[in-house]
């Protein structure tokens, strides 16, 4: 099983940006489907952007649809979160997430999760 670990969070205002990294472990890497999601207070955990194993196939949430970019570098063992324009409904824990050699999905229940997730906090 790969392991994961989130990094990149922090406070900023709305209408700035992030990028968020999430560094997995293991020699197979490029075959993941990776994903992140994020948590809210109070909130269930809900799916915001997946990539197939080569980068090719993004999935977005309607929510972050033109404002979030997802990437990988499976060189570094690396998947990205560019975030812009970020608003104060943003604000969650981010975690990546990944599953092996899958079609994309926007299921919670269809990956792997490993990580401690990173703190985003979109202030107004």
């Amino acid at each position: 099983q790969v392991q994961l670990v989130e990094s990149g969070g922090g406070l900023v205002q709305a209408g700035g940006s992030l990028r968020l990294s999430c560094a997995a472990s293991g020699r197979t890497f490029s075959q993941y489907t990776m994903a992140w999601f994020r948590q809210a207070p109070g909130k269930e955990r809900e799916f915001v952007a997946a990539i197939s194993w080569s980068g090719g196939t993004t999935i977005y949430s309607d929510s972050v649809k033109g404002r979030f970019s997802v990437s990988r570098d499976n060189a570094k063992n690396t998947v990205y979160l560019q975030m812009n324009s970020l608003k104060p409904e943003d604000t969650a824990v981010y975690y990546c997430a990944a599953r092996d050699r899958s079609a994309l999905s926007k299921s919670t229940t269809w990956y792997d999760f490993g990580g401690q997730g990173t703190q985003v906090t979109v202030s107004s």
